[in-house]
């Protein structure tokens, strides 16, 4: 009778010489068949952002969005004090123990602080990984209910190949999706076709792609109907992902959080939102993933927080964190107030709210001591990048 005798844990010979890889081999295999040649980075990138107690950074906001940002504190629209302020975020000491990766903006990615430090440099001396937005924004989409789809497919390659080069590993493209609209189906299919395009895009020039179909807060509708609207919106995400062959391993996903319209007339508990939203996660999104980094979306920076810490109370197959931008920064604009000898305790402010997410991400956010200012929430109606 023949023997067989297994060469290495990991190969083994079959009946007929044929040579048997162990599932470790065979899943390496797969992975880097579905992301080519950067899919052991991709892999790595996505897990160095979804680590354990940090989150993401979100400065992304277009010249036009950060110019609204800067006239709250009476300052003009100019590149200077677009560099200035995000010099204050990006230079801030001990940030990288909160903060995982920064989303930044065309203009940011190429900039320098006043010393000539590259922005990306500041990031990478702190372990943490550069992002880029590669959307172009929302128009209106014809034969909607008045509806958005996302541009920017055009070009993306060669952009993000650009990207990839100055110090970018993962990148953003956000869509939107309105409930008092509708959703219709049109407007479904193209936010999601629009994310997974994106996506395979991003992955083949080594960027780590963070999948983005916003469920905005407007309206007066229930918990409920977000929940219906959040599952049909990610149905369709991961079946044009999965068309599109992108490897979920290397993906971040960034979700709203299921909550009831702004305009409702009942709150709901953080406790509420939690179960809801991690609910719809568990219901549409593969273990695969390795991150979840929600959005704020017009919450009050305690608010955000608070309903992070919920969804960690227990264990989840994925990373459950951050990717807020007003959440973090409304504190930090309030504080400094374009003024250089405020930069100190701006940057303070920064730590305090990036720290509290930290803690929100494992589970151990109290809530206490926070300002009546934290407390408010950012809502805008129709609230546009």
């Amino acid at each position: 009778m023949a023997t067989v005798k297994l060469s290495s844990p990991a190969t083994g010979l079959l009946a007929g010489g044929r040579t048997r890889r162990s599932a470790p081999a065979r899943r390496a295999t797969v992975i880097r068949a579905a992301a080519g040649s950067y899919a052991d980075e991709l892999v790595s990138t996505a897990k160095s952002v979804a680590s354990p107690g940090r989150g993401i950074l979100a400065i992304d906001e277009s010249n036009a969005t950060c110019g609204k940002r800067l006239s709250s504190i009476g300052l003009d629209n100019t590149e200077a004090n677009r560099q200035a302020y995000r010099q204050l975020l990006l230079t801030t000491a001990g940030l990288g123990e909160y903060i995982s990766g920064a989303i930044l903006f065309e203009e940011t990615l190429y900039q320098s602080t006043t010393d000539g430090k590259k922005f990306v440099d500041c990031l990478k001396d702190q372990n943490i990984m550069p992002g880029i937005k590669v959307d172009k924004g929302l128009v209106p989409l014809p034969g909607s209910n008045n509806e958005s789809w996302c541009q920017g497919l055009d070009g993306l390659a060669s952009r993000c190949a650009e990207y990839y080069k100055q110090g970018a590993r993962f990148a953003k493209w956000r869509t939107v999706v309105s409930i008092p609209c509708g959703p219709s189906a049109l407007a479904v299919k193209e936010a999601a076709w629009g994310l997974a395009r994106y996506a395979a895009i991003a992955q083949d020039n080594g960027l780590v792609p963070i999948v983005e179909p916003e469920i905005l807060l407007d309206g007066d509708h229930g918990i409920d109907r977000t929940l219906e609207v959040a599952e049909k919106v990610w149905s369709e995400v991961f079946f044009y992902l999965a068309q599109n062959n992108v490897l979920f391993e290397g993906i971040l996903l960034k979700p709203s959080m299921v909550t009831p319209g702004a305009e409702h007339k009942e709150k709901a508990s953080p406790e509420t939102i939690a179960k809801y939203t991690l609910t719809m996660l568990r219901r549409r999104v593969p273990p695969a993933v390795p991150g979840i980094m929600f959005l704020s979306g017009g919450q009050s920076e305690v608010e955000a927080t608070l309903n992070l810490n919920a969804m960690n109370q227990s264990p989840n197959p994925w990373h459950v964190s951050f990717s807020y931008a007003r959440a973090l920064q409304n504190s930090v604009l309030k504080t400094w107030q374009g003024r250089p000898e405020n930069m100190d305790a701006a940057q303070k402010a920064l730590l305090v709210r990036a720290k509290a997410n930290s803690l929100a991400q494992l589970g151990r956010y109290t809530g206490e001591g926070e300002s009546d200012d934290a407390k408010r929430g950012m809502f805008q109606k129709g609230y546009t990048y």
